[in-house]
């Protein structure tokens, strides 16, 4: 897919890697931008930007994802691009225990990075079958094809979004939508405060620019998995061809000190 000419709808849009993704959609000259956020402000500021539009959105509400796809297709036209991007990493209580976090934890990190990709193509999906044409991205996380280590919720949900993409893009494949997910390791977000001492951050952290130019060239070669630290790649296939001994070694660095604050409610 190319974005130029595109109705693209960012949730997640009002900073980090969504602003950027804006941003860059623009520069490729897509039709219109819808930024929606949880944080109004955030949006209208980027709306302007990029002179697209802006919408207050929980993406833990199916009613709120349902209003932003039928306001959007009603009022600027067909969706092309669903980018599914908001996120929240809240740390576990008890580092040695990564099932500690209260479960109001666990409730909001399954709803922003599960329910929220499931409500999205609930909505969606049929109207862009109908079509036989559109297309979701989905930010996930490297957690979700490895781990994050001091989050049992972030990692846990991580990987249950990438098994709902994957039966998405199955199911769709034939009637003409594709599904990618966008799994980078440390960016330059708010949210990478909380991890400046894993192993998440180990390989560099990249910009949320850096991590869009890579989006836009994923999108155009229609790839399944968007790496914009490719060196993930080959960790998946240590993992794969050595379960245990990746295992050890993640307890290896489980052992090491890791950095905390309080997190933010959304920081992808």
């Amino acid at each position: 897919m190319r974005v130029e000419g595109k109705v693209v709808v960012v949730t997640g849009g009002g900073s980090g890697i969504g602003r950027a993704l804006c941003q860059r959609f623009a520069r490729e000259g897509a039709r219109r931008i819808v930024v929606a956020d949880l944080n109004a402000a955030n949006a209208d500021a980027v709306a302007a930007e990029v002179q697209g539009i802006a919408r207050r959105c929980d993406v833990g509400s199916e009613a709120d994802i349902t209003q932003l796809v039928e306001e959007t297709e009603a009022t600027v036209g067909p969706i092309d691009l669903f980018c599914s991007n908001a996120g929240v990493l809240l740390n576990d209580p008890d580092p040695d225990d990564p099932a500690s976090a209260p479960n109001r934890d666990w409730e909001l990190s399954w709803c922003v990075h599960v329910m929220s990709h499931i409500y999205a193509a609930r909505a969606l999906g049929p109207r862009m079958a109908a079509r036989g044409d559109g297309y979701f991205l989905n930010t996930i996380s490297a957690a979700g094809l490895l781990t994050q280590l001091g989050s049992g919720p972030y990692s846990t949900t991580k990987h249950a979004a990438i098994g709902f993409a994957e039966s998405l893009a199955i199911a769709y494949r034939d009637r003409g939508l594709r599904v990618s997910i966008l799994c980078p390791q440390g960016v330059a977000t708010p949210m990478v405060q909380d991890v400046m001492e894993t192993p998440a951050v180990s390989d560099g952290v990249l910009t949320p620019e850096e991590v869009a130019d890579c989006v836009v060239e994923g999108l155009e070669m229609e790839r399944f998995l968007i790496l914009p630290h490719r060196q993930v790649a080959e960790y998946m296939l240590r993992k794969a061809s050595d379960y245990d001994r990746w295992l050890s070694g993640m307890s290896r660095l489980r052992a090491k000190p890791i950095a905390r604050r309080p997190p933010e409610r959304r920081a992808d």
